[in-house]
Formats: C-alpha cells, structure tokens, sequence
C-alpha cells in the first residue's frame, strides 16, 4: 500500500505574516511614479500586453491550477458602471491572471502591493497589466485613490485582495479590514467577490482551483457613511466564508505558532 503523502505545514503568529517574500521585498515608488499613464503609445503597449495576459491566464488556468469558474453573478450586466472585485489571496501567480477572466469583458486594475514591482522583469510589466501599486506615504496614496477613482469612472474592474498577504493554497478566509471597502463606498458602486476554493484532483497531489463568482454587493445608503464599510464588509465576507466550505482538499495546512511550540 502507498503511504500517505506528510501535509506541509505553515506556522503563523497572525493573520499578516508573509509566506511569499518577493525578491526586493523593500522596493519602493519613485516619487514621480505615475498611477495612470495616458500615452498613446504606453496605452497602446497596455492593450497588447493585456490582450497576451489574456492567452496566458486562460491556459495557465487551465492546465497549472485545473480552474474552474461558477459565474453565480454576470459582469456583463454592469456594463455600465465601475464595480470593485474582492478575492482570497491564495495563489502568487493565480492571483495575477486569474483576475482577467473574472472581469472579461471589463479590463481590470488590482491593487497590488509595491514590492512586486521590484520582482526582476515581472514587475516592469505589472503596471501596464493594470497593477495599482500602494503608496508609502500619504500623498501617494491620495494619487493612488484618484487612480482608483479613474478607473471605476472608465467602468473598470478594481480587484481588490483585502487579505493582503499570499498563503498559498489555503482553504479559509482570513479576516478584512473596513478600510478595504472603501472604494465601493466612496464610488457607490457594486462589489463582487471571487472566492478560490480547492478540490481533489483525480490525478496529481496539488488541488484544483475552483472560483466562486458572487454579488453584487451594494453599500447600504441607509448607515451613516462611516458604517457603511464594516456592513459591506461584513456581508463580502460572510458570502466568502460560505463558499470557502466547497474545497475537500488541504494541501497546505496552516497552524498557530504556539502549536509548534507544543511539538518541540
């Protein structure tokens, strides 16, 4: 009889410790960086480049992750409206090209943490994939809103993983900030979220990425503003823990550090 295969285990202090380190995990903005760039040529190489992604995304999909997508919500039908996508963060590169078939027809932007820019020659080209890099500083961020801003009035896709760090394969839902829920809010317009969940594969160790397309969410106009986040929040959340009950396989199993002090 074949033994069973040991379950790798990840060990975690809290919700945002980093299990993906990036090769210039420092990399920051130059102070010029430019959020939007409006350069015929620069849109041009954009439009390419995404055109390509697309390709790529649709075959790395399929045979890297064995994705599969349940549309329980139709993009097509907000055509004309800007909506903000949320998603679990659980593949480093999933989570690059999996976010363009989700949005098909729509482009999407997703904001995107600045050290993967300094990732050697993929991080040149995340920007006009449509990355929105976070600020360091608080007047990068006021330009990274207006980004933000841009986008959703140009009827965009806004990816947004509020888990903010990678865990590979992990089949929970971590915790959300309020804040994440912001451009929604200040934008009134739809959310939707992306749920990856894994399942057995006939064949090979490593799950099947199966997503989960849900919404629309709206902010709920009747709570004062400030309260209309937590709420928006809260019921994005709640919908992702639900269809995160759908994976049947653990390839990765993430425990508390204090239990691997108990094992030593």
């Amino acid at each position: 009889m074949k033994e069973k295969e040991e379950k790798r285990v990840c060990y975690y202090k809290s919700f945002t410790d980093d299990f993906v380190v990036s090769q210039d995990q420092d990399f920051s903005l130059p102070e010029d960086y430019v959020w939007v760039r409006t350069g015929f040529f620069y849109r041009l190489w954009s439009e390419l480049l995404y055109a390509v992604a697309t390709v790529f995304a649709f075959f790395y999909g399929k045979l890297a992750l064995g994705l599969r997508i349940v549309r329980n919500a139709d993009l097509r039908q907000f055509k004309d409206t800007g909506v903000v996508l949320y998603g679990n963060h659980t593949q480093p590169m999933g989570d690059v090209f999996t976010p363009i078939l989700l949005c098909r027809p729509k482009r999407g932007y997703t904001i995107a943490s600045t050290a993967n820019l300094g990732i050697p020659v993929i991080g040149k080209i995340l920007p006009p994939l449509g990355a929105l890099p976070l600020a360091d500083d608080i007047h990068g961020m006021s330009r990274l809103l207006d980004a933000v801003r841009t986008r959703l009035d140009q009827k965009a896709t806004v990816i947004v993983f509020p888990e903010a760090h990678v865990w590979p394969w992990y089949t929970e839902i971590r915790p959300f900030p309020a804040s994440a829920f912001s451009f929604p809010v200040d934008a009134n317009v739809p959310s939707f979220c992306a749920t990856a969940t894994y399942q057995r594969r006939r064949h090979g160790k490593k799950p099947r990425l199966t997503v989960y397309l849900d919404g629309p969410f709206y902010p709920d106009e009747s709570l004062p503003k400030i309260r209309r986040k937590a709420a928006l929040r809260d019921a994005v959340h709640a919908q992702m823990v639900e269809r995160s009950k759908l994976s049947n396989q653990q390839y990765i199993e993430y425990l508390p550090a204090e239990k691997q002090a108990d094992q030593t």
